[in-house]
């Protein structure tokens, strides 16, 4: 027995132990990453692959497509605001028809009174006070108040 006992604790033994309880665990360890390995087959990786693919080959047509119905609807947006100018411009073309609307414009906007009537224009006091500028210039020629506004910007450049 004191053999036995002696060789449980010799070193060769601890060594035998350590290296049989090593190697079991190397070969759990190994175990388990097979099984990690085995969930992630050929067949996935390439399945991957072809989803990444044609993910990445589809993303510039959908950024087309996204950006061609976002012009489109701008531009119906347009054609409806171009309807409703026509339309607005056939209702004034047709007012533009009728005489009454016609006279009521052109007395209106250019002071015109009928034979027999007296015209009265009234002068916004705010208005009639006028600069001596442009007093001095309803008397002049055109061509001379083109000349003095050379002048003035040629003085205030200097």
């Amino acid at each position: 027995m004191a053999v036995k006992d002696r060789d449980r604790f010799s070193t060769a033994t601890r060594l035998r132990l350590l290296g049989e309880q090593t190697a079991a665990r190397v070969y759990r360890s190994q175990t388990k990453r097979q099984d990690r390995r085995s969930r992630l087959t050929g067949r996935a990786a390439l399945l991957a692959l072809v989803l990444c693919s044609m993910i990445v080959a589809l993303a510039y047509p959908m950024r087309q497509y996204v950006t061609q119905r976002a012009q489109i609807s701008d531009l119906q947006r347009q054609q409806e605001q171009a309807r409703k100018r026509v339309e607005q411009l056939r209702d004034l073309k047709a007012r533009w028809q009728d005489d009454s609307y016609a006279e009521q414009q052109i007395r209106l906007r250019l002071h015109y009174v009928m034979p027999g009537e007296t015209g009265y224009i009234v002068v916004d006091p705010g208005t009639a006070k006028q600069s001596r500028y442009d007093l001095r210039a309803a008397h002049r020629p055109w061509y001379a108040n083109i000349w003095d506004g050379v002048d003035k910007s040629d003085a205030s450049d200097q």
